[in-house]
């Protein structure tokens, strides 16, 4: 008679089979027996201190490795607690399957001990989701979970199963082929569409090539790189973009959007054909989009067919996967080319490289003081090497994704659409777990931090020595920064502390190294103590000006003809 196992073996025995290496989650009464499992498998389990912590570390090391990112947590508030870094996932098209445990079959509905209708909460901010009461669906769904979480658009797939099915007994009977009828992700571009893309290109005089998060969950960053090259185009990313081609590159016109380079943005604003691949003409970018682009013609490739068209209408929509498609447009391309070379452009790339000499990014560090969180992150970059960087939200962030230098796909983790304070400490902890060789720094700002340092504790407790770098101005920096800008200097609950806590000693108290600069000299010392310490978790305290605000900027819902340059030009724009 072929060996019983319980629901909750089948359930461990299902993730080993699709390769899960690490879970990060929180055990509780539903989904005991699956931790009861859990403890005689090969697969790490690390133990969250809340389980948005454990939802984001999931995303972090989904965001770093490519694979998708597995956590567990109870029923009701267990799960509830999932529901942020759910939808942070889904907004940014991350790959986690997300288990949770329910009460029983039969308490479904009775208003039971720690009872939520999960699957319909969840239901907004998940790719998709499951109610499985029936032992003998664990292992399709596990199989169906990983599948749809992972392939199309990436995003977060919840399995919510009740304690009955995970303590039934039956066979194991191994994986089961995807039979989804109604789920076929398209792949390939309509050979007709590719084409009529090509003559559009070949037509332009003032092409830009609009990168976004689709070329780094397609793995598509060398194909966009060639397609570049072959058509000179200039190439624009967005914020979840960053690294999808090297800074360095010439081609690159680097972040567009409301905190982006004027360069990009304006590019963006002037141009007569946007090739938009991967990006959703999100409204950070676009602005009031009736005043967006308005002479350009959009060629829009995305592997979801809802995009297409939502915000801006497309003038050659292609449904594919971003690295199927330009590869597709490379082959084109290539035919195209036989007959003579690439336009040149001349006039265009000149005007380009005169806005980049003219607007380029710069901050002023007086070497008295305060400390500017642009010089720390300049600093941190050049020390720091081949770095995986993930950001909180706020200033930090927008100051890291326009100072640090990215060479490479997949270095830059944040919260792009759903901007989720406290992101940082948790989604570092998860993508060093799945990068164990590589240095992870988060840039957090002092707000977001007090959201979820507690997380440290994790990393301390399981030997993951990634390296928090806190930037302290005493506020909630980009609340405040809209508070003096558009609200008369009324700060209103923005205001926090530059002593309480005291983060180097919180730092020590969760098993971590803490230091602290106060003053500009000490920035490099602080850096060189922090990135030294490789036996446990690093915090580095900068104490960074109040009153700093982030520019260039794009007021919400306006135009991309009017990028503030500084507080200076508020007056004449607003």
């Amino acid at each position: 008679m072929p060996e019983q196992l319980s629901g909750a073996a089948i359930l461990i025995r299902a993730l080993e089979h699709e390769g899960v290496d690490v879970i990060f989650g929180v055990p509780g009464g539903a989904i005991l027996q699956a931790y009861d499992a859990l403890y005689s498998s090969s697969i790490r389990h690390i133990l969250a201190r809340h389980e948005q912590g454990g939802g984001h570390m999931a995303s972090g090391y989904a965001h770093a490795t490519g694979r998708v990112g597995v956590t567990f947590a109870t029923s009701g508030p267990g799960a509830t607690n999932l529901i942020t870094p759910l939808a942070d996932a889904y907004m940014d098209s991350i790959p986690v399957v997300a288990i949770t445990g329910q009460v029983r079959t039969t308490s479904i509905g009775l208003d039971a001990f720690q009872e939520t209708h999960t699957w319909g909460i969840s239901m907004p901010v998940t790719k998709h989701n499951y109610l499985v009461t029936n032992i003998n669906e664990i292992p399709s769904t596990i199989r169906e979970a990983f599948h749809v979480a992972s392939t199309g658009r990436p995003g977060p797939v919840l399995v919510d199963i009740t304690k009955d099915a995970l303590a039934d007994a039956m066979p194991w009977h191994g994986p089961v082929e995807i039979d989804l009828p109604g789920y076929r992700p398209s792949v390939q571009g309509h050979p007709r569409q590719v084409k009529a893309a090509m003559d559009e290109i070949l037509a332009s005089e003032r092409p830009v090539l609009y990168a976004g998060g689709g070329i780094l969950r397609a793995r598509a960053s060398e194909e966009l790189r060639a397609f570049a090259e072959q058509q000179g185009l200039p190439v624009v990313t967005t914020l979840m973009a960053r690294g999808a081609i090297p800074d360095s590159h010439p081609l690159t016109l680097g972040m567009s959007g409301m905190h982006g380079n004027y360069t990009a943005s304006t590019a963006m604003q002037r141009s007569d054909l946007l090739i938009a691949i991967g990006a959703r003409f999100d409204d950070r970018v676009t602005g009031n989009p009736d005043l967006f682009a308005p002479e350009a013609r959009i060629i829009h490739i995305d592997v979801d067919p809802a995009e297409i068209s939502k915000i801006r209408k497309a003038d050659v929509p292609i449904v594919g996967d971003a690295k199927a498609v330009l590869r597709q447009l490379l082959d084109e391309g290539e035919r195209r080319l036989k007959d003579g070379p690439a336009p040149t452009r001349t006039e265009w790339m000149d005007t380009l490289e005169g806005w980049r000499r003219d607007f380029p990014l710069a901050y002023v560090q007086d070497p008295d003081g305060p400390i500017q969180q642009q010089y720390v992150i300049d600093e941190l970059c050049k020390h720091a090497g081949d770095a995986i960087v993930v950001a909180g939200v706020g200033q930090h962030q927008m100051w890291a994704s326009q100072f640090w230098k990215f060479e490479r796909p997949n270095a830059w983790i944040n919260s792009g659409g759903l901007g989720t304070m406290g992101y940082a400490v948790p989604a570092a902890i998860g993508a060093k777990a799945g990068m164990p060789d590589t240095t992870v720094i988060a840039i957090d700002g002092d707000g977001c931090f007090q959201m979820t340092f507690q997380e440290l504790i994790t990393a301390a407790e399981e030997g993951i020595p990634v390296k928090i770098a806190v930037m302290n101005n005493a506020n909630l920096g980009m609340v405040r920064q809209w508070q003096k800008l558009f609200y008369d200097d009324r700060y209103s609950a923005t205001e926090l502390s530059y002593t309480n806590p005291n983060i180097p000693m919180l730092a020590e108290a969760l098993g971590c190294a803490g230091f602290r600069a106060e003053t500009p000299d000490e920035v490099i010392p602080t850096i060189e103590k922090g990135l030294a310490v490789n036996d446990r978790p690093v915090v580095m305290e900068f104490v960074c000006d109040p009153d700093a605000m982030v520019f260039p900027m794009i007021v919400a819902g306006g135009s991309n003809d009017e990028i503030l340059m500084g507080p200076e030009d508020i007056s004449c724009n607003t």
